[in-house]
């Protein structure tokens, strides 16, 4: 199937997703998406139910590696040749997807998104963690990823099949970086990623910090062990 699909990970995102998924259907239907409910708490399920979106309805959290391997098992399934990690929090820019699947059709495996292709003026801490993954990357495969930490990334066909058969792994940067030394093309594309705008985002300072500790570990040392399962 040559449309891209947009696997949607939410967890309790009842202020944003009628908001997300009627942009794209009202503005893009040239795209087709999957709601992938991560076992909410609050209506997020339910207004899908009720507004008929598609969705993949999952019991229990799982957190995003699980959430998001679930879509791509539905993008394997269904024969998408390109699935794209999308937010449901509103963050996400639907008019950016072309150019990515544009530049993917250039011979890429995965387009991420970008803030920092062009280099904007000043430093955020957003900016400063994104240098600093994206230095221990290229310290460790030789590429250059200005923007590592983005979570709008296209995958092709390849590489559905990778998180949909193979990877038991989330998608973020230190997974990126396995995936560049398995051999996966990685490209950029300069986007602008909203705000959030409603609802409460999991990565406060403290849950930041941890994070970036925790992808340096895995990419300057745990890349070294990690398989494929």
């Amino acid at each position: 199937m040559d449309k891209v699909l947009l696997v949607i990970p939410a967890y309790n995102e009842e202020q944003n997703i009628e908001r997300v998924v009627d942009q794209l259907t009202d503005q893009f239907p040239e795209f087709d998406y999957i709601v992938v409910n991560d076992g909410s708490k609050d209506q997020t399920a339910a207004i899908c139910r009720r507004r008929g979106y598609r969705l993949l309805d999952l019991p229990v959290n799982l957190g995003l590696a699980g959430c998001f391997q679930a879509g791509m098992k539905y993008a394997w399934e269904k024969g998408y040749r390109y699935a794209i990690q999308f937010d449901g929090d509103g963050q996400h820019r639907p008019e950016f997807i072309k150019a990515m699947r544009e530049k993917m059709d250039q011979g890429y495996d995965i387009v991420i998104g970008s803030r920092f292709v062009t280099v904007p003026k000043g430093w955020s801490p957003r900016m400063i963690g994104s240098r600093i993954i994206g230095g221990a990357i290229r310290l460790t495969t030789g590429a250059r990823i200005c923007d590592p930490t983005s979570g709008m990334r296209l995958f092709n066909r390849k590489m559905i099949g990778e998180f949909a058969l193979n990877l038991n792994y989330g998608p973020e940067p230190d997974t990126i970086s396995f995936l560049i030394h398995q051999g996966a093309r990685v490209a950029e594309v300069q986007v602008t990623i909203d705000d959030r705008t409603a609802g409460e985002s999991y990565l406060k300072p403290v849950t930041a910090i941890k994070y970036m500790a925790r992808m340096l570990l895995s990419i300057l040392v745990v890349q070294n062990f990690r398989k494929r399962q």
